[in-house]
């Protein structure tokens, strides 16, 4: 008997994997495997081991083969007998490890801050976990034996119901539960279209042996043709698949890839996306109307990506004359408009501006999330695609790999059927209202030399600061405790437009009991007029 799982629930609440094997009788080979089992540590002290009984069906041997064992280790010391307590291992059956055995030792975490007003996140201890909770029993208990085996690419059909719904009602977008493919989060949803613009696999063989873009069980499987993602951007107009394909040198950086303008001031992390994507990105210039669109027309872009409700960070939102525009450009070269809707939902002055794929389904793809709305731990977000970039998102998603959690889709579709989530909306609304206010009016006080830019919107603020002053004050939070972050590390390094220095305060970041110490520790590190 080479190998053998031990399965004694009963005794040990968990399989054992026994190894009786090397010189001598079953009970020489059982007598050795448990006595390393416990010198290595998977026995621990303490553990009960099955009744011997037990044990000898599991392995097919005889009970008193089982009973001279633990008796041999029990009289070694290895194991203890109790009548009404059964066999466990010793207390003091592993010995201490040798004195010249030294663990590496971990480098110290460093300390963290006191406070902490970094962007790009919501108040974490507002979760709604009841809610959360609620929904999860509900749509569990629910749902479909089907649901947990092998699901729709694009998403749960509930969850894509509902985010039609929602979307279109809160945001003014214009989509059906087709159109709309679930992903991990806005990075996720934008490195698939990035892909799909920039043709990734075109030509090329995929590990299964199949060769150009379209290959693949999955595509194959929806009767798909083996064009390639980027052509099925070039069925929307009659203008033809050139532009995302490249053809004709249309669109194409000379010795690079494709080209995607990109705003001067934007997140790293999306810009290196598209990057390792190969997309090379052009930027725009930004000022407090948004993005300057007009300069597209001096680039070879076939696609843009904007923040048209809230710019961020910079706290703009794109005027009217830009949305047509931007949206007359792509119309006039097949070109395609990536919206990142990323706090929408969050304007504190006014109703908020609808969505822009609401004015052009066709030529925009819209991208969301509840990083913001929920909590970035939540990796759900959402593709709204034109008709001819679904097979192509879905081809470039791959086969389950980067699917999420049909759980989680579940229960955010109940979330948003029962109308929890939008009571959680606003209840937030009102929550960080109140929160940009008080800084506001704190920074008023204390700094009145100081302006805050940007719309009354979302969850961050920027403060605009004297030139040269950016890196000494946020060194100056930093001695004050305070997590803080600036401008420049948003700007692209090809910006066509000059530096500008400036702190992007989060206010939505830290929980309530910690905001007024924040702004005490904000206003400290700030300069004094003059």
């Amino acid at each position: 008997m080479a190998e053998s799982w031990c399965k004694s629930a009963a005794g040990l609440g968990s399989d054992l994997h026994l190894e009786l094997t090397g010189p001598g009788g079953v009970r020489a080979s059982l007598t050795r495997a448990l006595r390393e089992a416990i010198r290595g540590g998977r026995l621990v002290p303490g553990t009960r081991l099955p009744p011997y009984r037990t044990l000898a069906v599991d392995l097919g041997v005889a009970r008193n083969t089982v009973a001279e064992a633990y008796a041999e280790l029990v009289a070694e010391g290895w194991l203890t007998a109790r009548r009404g307590a059964g066999t466990r291992v010793a207390q003091g059956a592993v010995p201490p490890p040798p004195a010249t055995t030294r663990r590496p030792t971990r480098p110290p975490l460093a300390a963290r801050p006191t406070f902490d007003l970094m962007p790009g996140a919501p108040d974490a201890s507002a979760f709604p976990r009841a809610a959360w909770l609620t929904s999860s029993r509900r749509a569990l208990a629910g749902a479909p034996s089907s649901a947990f085996g092998v699901n729709d690419a694009r998403g749960r059909a509930e969850l894509r119901g509902m985010l039609a719904e929602y979307l279109a009602r809160a945001r003014g977008v214009r989509a059906d539960p087709e159109h709309i493919v679930i992903c991990a989060g806005f990075a996720h949803g934008v490195r698939l279209l990035a892909e799909v613009l920039a043709g990734v696999g075109a030509g090329d063989s995929d590990p299964d042996g199949n060769t150009g873009a379209g290959a693949g069980p999955g595509r194959a499987a929806r009767g798909e043709g083996a064009a390639g993602p980027a052509a099925a951007w070039g069925r929307v107009a009659a203008v033809g698949p050139d532009v995302l394909t490249g053809g004709a040198g249309a669109g194409t950086a000379a010795g690079g890839g494709p080209t995607l303008a990109v705003e001067s001031y934007g997140l790293d992390f999306h810009r290196t996306i598209l990057h390792r994507a190969g997309l090379r990105t052009v930027p725009l210039p930004v000022d407090e109307n948004g993005a300057q669109v007009a300069e597209l027309a001096r680039t070879d872009a076939r696609a843009v990506l904007l923040t048209p409700a809230h710019q961020y960070p910079t706290g703009g939102p794109l005027h009217p004359e830009r949305r047509t525009a931007v949206l007359d450009w792509a119309r006039a070269g097949n070109r395609l408009v990536i919206e990142d809707d990323y706090d929408g939902e969050f304007r504190y002055d006014r109703q908020p501006v609808g969505a822009l794929q609401g004015l052009d389904p066709d030529r925009v793809a819209y991208v969301g999330s509840v990083s913001k709305s929920l909590s970035p731990a939540v990796r759900i977000g959402w593709l709204v695609l034109p008709d001819a970039l679904v097979d192509a998102v879905l081809t470039a998603k791959g086969e389950r790999e980067m699917w999420v959690g049909i759980p989680d889709q579940l229960v955010l579709a109940d979330l948003l059927a029962s109308g929890a989530y939008d009571r959680h909306v606003r209840r937030m609304r009102q929550r960080y209202r109140r929160r940009r206010d008080q800084l506001v009016t704190q920074l008023a006080a204390h700094a009145p030399h100081l302006t805050v830019s940007g719309i009354a919107a979302g969850l961050h603020a920027v403060l605009d600061l004297p030139p040269d002053t950016e890196r000494s004050i946020i060194q100056a939070a930093a001695w004050q405790g305070l997590a803080l972050d600036g401008l420049a590390s948003y700007r692209h390094p090809r910006a066509p437009m000059p530096p500008r220095d400036g702190l992007v305060v989060g206010y939505g970041t830290p929980p309530d009991h910690t905001f007024a110490g924040a702004l005490d520790a904000l206003c400290r590190a700030l300069p004094s007029a003059g």
